[in-house]
């Protein structure tokens, strides 16, 4: 077995091509809305469930943004759009689109950062691997099946 953090796919974001200034200057006039931002999905789970998620997202370092839902009781992990159509796993869902919140709100359990506050995706592949590890956790410790 290999020693040290193991290694993990990083998500590739095609090449952006030069934008010359009249379309900056279009794309700054129009009007933003601070609540969606495309090109992400929401992956949701039990609230129990995504907590023990995120942890071990975060010792894999490998966490994106995360949110928790308007009444507390479900976690809301933010994916590259298309995962979808793709997601096929018990016990969670996954919808197109995603629903940001601002950066002060104290909904995020993992608050996008940066200097533009910008949403960080977790890979779907490793979050799908953390939510199994979660499950077979909770369930060694007699708080599953959820």
């Amino acid at each position: 077995m290999a020693a040290g953090l193991p290694q993990y796919r990083h998500i590739t974001v095609p090449a952006t091509p030069r934008v010359t200034r009249p379309l900056l200057a279009a794309v700054a006039a129009a009007p933003v809305l601070p609540s969606l931002q495309s090109g992400l999905d929401t992956v949701t789970v039990a609230v129990r469930h995504g907590l023990e998620t995120v942890d071990i997202l975060r010792l894999r370092r490998a966490c994106g943004t995360v949110l928790q839902s308007d009444g507390g009781t479900a976690i809301a992990f933010l994916v590259p759009a298309g995962v979808a159509g793709q997601w096929h796993l018990p016990g969670t869902s996954c919808t197109p689109g995603a629903r940001l919140l601002p950066a002060t709100d104290p909904r995020w359990v993992m608050p996008p950062s940066g200097p533009t506050a910008l949403a960080r995706p977790t890979d779907p592949w490793v979050l799908r691997s953390a939510l199994c590890e979660a499950a077979c956790t909770l369930t060694a410790g007699g708080l599953g099946p959820f």
